[in-house]
């Protein structure tokens, strides 16, 4: 998953994982009709997407994670968790000045993205107890509403916060490379392809993206 973030939420304000409801049902479907999936996915036992953090959390980390590589977002995170203790929420992030958070390695404009972010939560600009009743793309514009936060980073919120089981990120590259991993032989893959690849998935496309992602990573992605 290439602009997205790997490993463990601990100390950083999660709650206890659970895997969705529809986990099981959804691997069942994947494994008949998707012939690469059927190979792939017992490679994982018992593994799922997992849900372990606030949806302050898992938008913050998006917006951190956005465009870099795995290991810079994940370097990133931390320092940001140890600068604002034992937890982040949007009052902890916002008692860090611009210049703090630029010393952790924070490029100026990410710093005014998350700043923004927790404004939003703090002063309950946006209110994500009504996102769980709202379609997925009623969600995407919210999210999109705000500063820094593209479709990409709406569509994780789908994935990883609110567990949505049809969301297909195309926009994401590491989804893009591991369509090309796996069915094109390595080769260059457009979003048509990669589209049409995905119709056998629905309506559990999160589910086999999270599949391909893990794939790629040697530690299941989460945010």
């Amino acid at each position: 998953m290439a602009q997205g973030i790997a490993g463990s939420l601990q100390h950083s304000g999660g709650h206890a994982s659970t895997k969705p409801q529809y986990w099981d049902e959804a691997v069942r479907h994947l494994v008949k009709r998707d012939r690469i999936l059927r190979k792939l996915i017992p490679q994982y036992g018992e593994e799922a997407l997992q849900h372990t953090a606030s949806p302050f959390i898992t938008l913050a980390r998006s917006i951190v994670g956005q465009q870099v590589a795995l290991r810079t977002a994940d370097t990133l995170w931390l320092r940001l968790v140890e600068q604002c203790g034992a937890e982040i929420n949007p009052q902890t992030l916002l008692q860090q000045d611009e210049a703090t958070l630029r010393s952790l390695g924070l490029p100026k404009r990410k710093v005014e993205y998350i700043r923004d972010l927790a404004l939003h939560f703090n002063e309950r600009k946006i209110m994500p107890d009504t996102w769980g009743d709202m379609t997925d793309e009623a969600v995407v514009a919210e999210l999109c509403a705000i500063r820094g936060v593209g479709r990409w980073t709406a569509e994780m919120f789908l994935i990883f916060n609110l567990h949505r089981p049809n969301v297909l990120p195309l926009d994401d590259a590491g989804l893009l490379r591991a369509i090309s991993q796996h069915y094109f032989s390595g080769e260059p893959v457009s979003r048509f392809e990669a589209r049409e690849v995905a119709q056998a998935w629905a309506p559990w496309c999160t589910v086999a993206t999270w599949h391909l992602w893990r794939s790629l990573d040697t530690v299941a992605v989460r945010y």
